[in-house]
């Protein structure tokens, strides 16, 4: 089929490209869309060049799906014109994500959700998409009352400006900053904008994202996101609080069981998710599992993925296997 990648020269556009060629996704034709600076530039997929066209040239090439992450301003602006075209758009932007209208999907958690009459899907939040495939299967179990979470979040969520930041800082070079702050060897507790209630975006998203995607009002979601000197994958301290008792051999075992997860779990041998090993992995990691011994029922867990893959390209990508499995999409 033919598809369309809009924001194809980004980090997360990149990564798309690659995760289509790597998951052999049915692409016929390449489509790669990017800013107007970028038009005439060409992209390869499967050792063959393709030419950046213009999103309004994209739509008169009519592909089955178009991937977005050219962000929020884009997506809004251009997704609903692909739609209108019949194209199917799965953005990865925050645009769409609590539009009620709007389906905000993981596959492994609830693709059932999504219908032929979906035209724009969202992708959801990266730090979001590690956190709920973890939280799911504890949540069929014992039923999930409160989350906590703070995560330990990579450079690369923020863009190919971050990483530079990054790199210049460490090799002694000045150069353009996406931060307010030097970033290495520091820690940023800012991701986004702060809101009136003192918390950032990025937090407020992890606590709405979580009840859409679990299709739960009722779980409580507190989070601190913090930015940290780590080129690929986020991480994530999480205390669950549950409403029935468990064993820790139960939840290992459901965890083991649960799609799209690996349990890394020996710390007296050295052995816990950490990100340099989630480095172009699609699967989530999950280790440090303890009993909270200050309170009845809750749990401690530590979660890694990378998420320029599952914490974006994968997960998009995988949504555009969904489609075409159930021949929605060709």
């Amino acid at each position: 089929m033919k598809v369309a990648v809009v924001g194809a020269t980004g980090l997360v556009g990149s990564k798309m490209l690659q995760v289509l060629e790597e998951r052999n996704f049915p692409v016929t034709e390449l489509i790669p869309v990017a800013s107007e600076k970028s038009v005439g530039k060409e992209v390869t997929f499967k050792g063959k060049p393709y030419k950046v066209v213009t999103a309004d040239t994209a739509i008169s090439m009519k592909p089955a799906v178009a991937l977005f992450s050219a962000g929020g301003s884009t997506s809004l602006e251009w997704a609903p014109k692909f739609a209108a075209a019949g194209i199917t758009v799965i953005d990865n932007s925050s645009a769409w994500r609590m539009d009620p209208d709007k389906k905000l999907v993981v596959p492994e958690i609830n693709g059932d959700a999504l219908t032929p009459e979906d035209k724009i899907i969202a992708n959801p939040n990266c730090s979001t998409i590690q956190m709920v495939l973890v939280l799911e299967p504890l949540h069929k179990l014992y039923n999930i009352n409160r989350v906590v979470v703070s995560t330990y979040q990579s450079v690369t969520g923020t863009g190919v400006k971050a990483v530079e930041q990054l790199m210049n800082e460490r090799n002694g070079v000045e150069g353009p900053k996406a931060y307010a702050h030097t970033i290495d060897l520091n820690v940023i507790p800012q991701i986004d904008v702060f809101l009136d209630n003192g918390y950032t975006k990025e937090e407020m998203k992890m606590v709405k994202e979580t009840k859409k995607i679990m299709r739960n009002d009722n779980i409580k979601v507190t989070a601190t996101t913090v930015r940290i000197p780590v080129m690929g994958g986020h991480s994530e301290s999480v205390n669950i609080e549950f409403d029935k008792e468990f064993e820790l051999a139960d939840v290992r075992k459901s965890l083991e069981a649960a799609p799209g997860l690996i349990v890394v779990d020996e710390p007296t041998a050295g052995k816990y998710p950490m990100p340099k090993d989630a480095h172009e992995r699609d699967e989530v990691f999950v280790g440090r599992i303890r009993r909270d011994e200050t309170q009845d029922k809750t749990l401690n867990l530590w979660i890694v993925a990378d998420n320029l893959r599952k914490g974006a390209a994968t997960n998009a990508v995988q949504i555009a296997e969904y489609l075409t499995a159930k021949q929605w999409i060709s």
